[in-house]
Order: structure tokens, then sequence, then C-alpha cells
């Protein structure tokens, strides 16, 4: 399975908060993916889409788009890149692929976006994509605690 293969990069962690995972979590994580597919756009959703390189075929990773756990009914647009792909405008096309998607497929009015601080190469895709900052993140708790001192961008839809 291509996706589990990726995942199995550490350096692909570095600015997230997760790392590697076993094939058993890794199951489970997908077969969650897999079940939000059920929710519809006006409920709480979190769709992920494989990015597969056109000439190859090959995995190169997802994008997605959901709700902000922290921030309800905020809808978050993530993504991750198999390292191998890096530099290429990946995550850029996906991403603004998505974002146009949400905006004019699914009606949603702003899409936040979050990255660690020094993950430069995030933080340009997000203002390439015409997100701007909004503010460092502070006072998460929980499970969201983690969060804290990220940079949040904010892009609305354009009427």
């Amino acid at each position: 399975m291509a996706s589990f293969q990726l995942m199995q990069d550490p350096e692909l962690f570095t600015y997230m908060h997760m790392g590697v995972l076993s094939f058993e979590d890794y199951k489970g994580l997908f077969h969650w993916l897999l079940s939000s597919y059920e929710t519809p756009f006006d409920q709480p959703f979190k769709y992920s889409f494989a990015i597969i390189d056109k000439v190859t075929g090959d995995f190169i990773g997802w994008c997605g788009v959901g709700v902000m756990d922290f921030s309800v009914p905020d809808n978050e647009l993530y993504y991750l890149i198999g390292r191998q792909y890096w530099g290429n405008g990946y995550a850029t096309e996906a991403a603004a692929a998505l974002t146009a998607y949400a905006f004019e497929e699914m009606g949603l009015g702003r899409l936040i976006a979050k990255a660690d601080s020094r993950n430069v190469a995030s933080l340009r895709v997000f203002e390439k994509l015409g997100f701007t900052f909004d503010r460092v993140l502070t006072g998460l708790s929980g499970d969201d605690e983690e969060c804290n001192g990220e940079h949040l961008y904010v892009r609305y839809a354009r009427p």
C-alpha cells in the first residue's frame, strides 16, 4: 500500500503532531478516513484525496479539507507530500485545486490552514494561494495543545 509506505518516512512528520504509524494503527486511520466520506458537506466532515503523478501514476501524497477539531465549524486545508516530490509544486497545485473545489463546489465561505512557524515551505504555499496570516495559535489545551505556536492562515471565498 503506497500511502502506508509514504508514511514510514519520519522526516515527513518533523512539523506535525504525529509520527510513523504501525501498520495496525495506519489501518485504523485509513478506515476512519474512508468512513468520513459518508459525512455530507453540511456536517463536520473531513475528506482526503490522493495525489497521483500524471505521468508515472505514482502515489505522491494527499490533500484534504475538513473540520478543524479545535475550531468547529471552521474547515482546514491540509496536505502531505512524499519527500522525494518536495520542491516540484505538487503541494501548491493540489492545494489550489482543492481550495477552488471547496469554495466553488462545496460552497464553503472560508478555509483555514495552519503550520509550524519553522515549516517555511508550507507557509509559502498558503501565501501563494491567497491565504493571509491571521494569528499564532495560543490557549489550546488537551489533544490540541501541541498546536500552540503554530501559524494560522485564512482565506475567504471570493464573491
